[in-house]
Formats: structure tokens, C-alpha cells, sequence
């Protein structure tokens, strides 16, 4: 599968989950297709900014409250207004990340396995 998105992706290799926060970020797997990525935030810690270049496929390992900031600090997401937190074992949806820090406000891991997908077309679509 050729990657389109690497003409359109204007964010730096730098700013990648990967790269920028590998203490909360660990590779699984990683071709052509797919990358595979073990996000674990402990509570209280916070990620450096980093980003997300493709969509995912997120399943849950174990959830906790967190806030979502954009590059400037600005919060974007607070779990806690969301209507309803996933459980363990659930199975979610993430378009491609912009540059984004994560603060984990909650008591436990939010530990989630991703599943990038390295489509050939349009990235902000399923």
C-alpha cells in the first residue's frame, strides 16, 4: 500500500508518537500497512506534544479521565464531558491526531493498542 498521505502530512517526523513521546509510546508492529502502537499513560503523567499521522483503530485496555491539549495548551478534550467512557475491551475509531499533548486526570493506566492504518488514498477516511 502506497501512502498518499506523506505529501499532504504537514507536521515534522519529529512531532511523530513514536519519536516525540516514546516513553508512552511503544512499537508492536510496523509494514507497509500497518503500524501498531502500545500508548500507555500512567495516572498524573502527561505526554510531550506529539502526533498521530494516520487513522487507527483503538481497542482498550484500560481506561482512565484525561485531557486532550493542543500545541499551544489549549485543551481540545476532556474525557470527562464525554457522555459515555469506554470500557475495557472496547473497540474505537481515531481520525489522523494534530500536534496534541495528554494529561491523564484519572487513577489508573489509559492503555490503549492502536492500529494505524497506512491506506492508500485519503487518510481522513475510513
Amino acid at each position: 500500500m502506497k501512502n498518499t498521505n506523506e505529501n499532504s502530512w504537514i507536521w515534522p517526523e519529529e512531532l511523530d508518537a513514536l519519536k516525540a513521546a516514546p516513553q508512552h509510546h511503544k512499537l508492536l508492529f510496523e509494514n507497509d500497512a500497518v503500524r501498531v502502537i502500545d500508548a500507555c499513560i500512567p495516572p498524573g503523567e502527561t505526554t510531550k506534544v506529539h502526533t498521530h499521522r494516520w487513522p487507527a483503530s483503538l481497542y482498550v485496555i484500560s481506561w482512565s479521565d484525561f485531557i486532550r491539549y493542543d500545541k499551544e495548551g489549549a485543551i481540545i478534550l476532556d474525557s470527562r464531558n464525554l457522555a459515555v467512557s469506554p470500557e475495557p475491551s472496547t473497540a474505537l475509531w481515531s481520525e489522523p491526531l494534530t500536534p496534541h499533548a495528554l494529561k491523564n486526570t484519572g487513577n489508573s493506566d489509559l492503555h490503549i493498542i492502536s492500529v494505524e492504518l497506512k491506506f492508500e488514498g485519503d487518510n481522513t477516511r475510513a
